[in-house]
């Protein structure tokens, strides 16, 4: 019995491992088109873009642990093709690997706008990959001014952070009218701004790029900005080519069921390329996140061997920038009010509450630990907040004062 896994991130990798630990005796087989040892995307847009470290040191297992465990790693290996019915998958190649059972971590790539001159501009740069930030890194050592980041989302403003940590002027443009339109309320969009203010990189919204020359960015209102690296973080594209090609049914993402299982028993998909029904919020899903792919993993595994389990996690993410540390929980989309909490007396200490009518959807907290974790369980058990007593800033935080 073989299982060949495609994708070698973090929700491939810890699939391997967990089909080991969940009794799967056959051969597992990891391939990633990545030739690097696998290793964890978060540092990428922060400590491994302001450091000299090596990949390595920011490796998700030691290439030991592979051989111990009866992995077998395909790196530098891109999966051209998938034949369900012969079982088999074909690499670009030509080399061909039959499965029992396939597993899709096929992740996502960045979006690359179709912006006049960028591809001819040699100081544009796109994050997503080690190759990419090793590619940042090395520009960095030609001392660049003036840096120009094409999106305002986390990943463009977690790397204006790391830039003005180095030194650098930063100016951030974004096309909609804030920061973040898609993933957070305008009260939090404006804290973000006035951060990145505060911390010295500009922030200009509404700004859509219409040209890249060798030293500017300028856009179609006619303003221009001067740059001598250009990073463009303007969102991803799912990587479902293979699997709609191979006939399994994707949508916004390869669609799975309860147990990542695709509309081939045989075949599973797991992480940023997935679709799933969330039970918690009653609706297809697709989440970009370590804490989606490594949950996703644990379903996948214990499935294929044949156990019994069900994905239904409450998703949660987090951000590093300059001195706040976001955490997120829940999905925010679809809320009707949001309630901001300011911590007296302890610095930069808030959070932002979404609710949908009396429902609780989702908690940002910034450096606010305990409104992270209350938020987690109040979301989980659906408990009903005491609005009132959540928007008091004169009674604590804590879990007797919300209910």
């Amino acid at each position: 019995m073989t299982c060949v896994i495609i994708g070698a991130s973090h929700g491939g990798v810890n699939c391997a491992f967990n089909l080991r630990k969940e009794g799967w005796e056959g051969a597992i087989i990891l391939y990633d088109a990545d030739s690097h040892l696998p290793y964890h995307r978060p540092p990428l847009s922060k400590t491994f873009l302001t450091s000299d470290d090596a990949i390595e040191k920011h490796s998700l297992k030691a290439a030991e642990s592979y051989d111990k465990a009866g992995i077998a790693l395909r790196l530098g290996e891109k999966v051209a093709t998938i034949d369900r019915e012969a079982k088999t998958i074909t690499t670009a190649s030509g080399t061909s690997q039959p499965y029992d059972k396939l597993v899709l971590a096929t992740g996502a790539r960045p979006f690359v706008p179709p912006i006049a001159g960028l591809a001819q501009a040699a100081n544009v740069h796109v994050l997503r990959t080690a190759e990419g930030v090793l590619g940042i890194r090395e520009a960095l050592k030609a001392k660049p001014r003036q840096a120009v980041i094409i999106g305002g989302g986390y990943i463009g403003l977690e790397i204006a952070a790391s830039l003005r940590k180095l030194g650098l002027d930063v100016t951030v443009l974004e096309r909609e009218a804030r920061l973040l339109p898609r993933v957070t309320s305008p009260e939090m969009s404006t804290f973000f701004a006035e951060l990145h203010a505060a911390n010295g990189t500009t922030i200009a919204c509404s700004k859509n790029v219409s040209k890249i020359t060798t030293d500017a960015v300028h856009c179609a209102d006619g303003s221009t900005y001067a740059a001598d690296l250009i990073i463009v973080g303007v969102g991803i594209r799912v990587n479902t080519e293979l699997a709609t090609a191979a006939g399994l049914k994707t949508t916004n993402g390869i669609v799975v069921n309860e147990q990542t299982q695709t509309n081939d028993p045989d075949v599973y998909a797991l992480g940023d390329c997935t679709l799933h029904h969330s039970k918690h919020y009653n609706r297809p899903v697709r989440l970009e996140s370590v804490q989606n792919a490594v949950d996703q993993a644990k379903v996948t595994a214990a499935s294929i061997c044949g156990k019994e389990a069900c994905y239904d996690s409450i998703p949660w993410f987090w951000s590093d920038q300059y001195d706040a540390k976001l955490q997120m929980v829940g999905l925010s989309e679809g809320y009707t009010q949001v309630i901001l909490r300011d911590e007296p007396g302890e610095g930069l200490k808030k959070s932002a509450w979404y609710f949908k009518g009396d429902e609780l959807l989702a908690v940002d907290a910034v450096n606010n630990a305990k409104a992270y974790v209350l938020g987690t369980k109040f979301i989980k058990d659906r408990i009903s907040v005491n609005k009132e007593n959540l928007a008091n800033t004169e009674l604590p935080l804590k879990p007797g004062n919300l209910v």
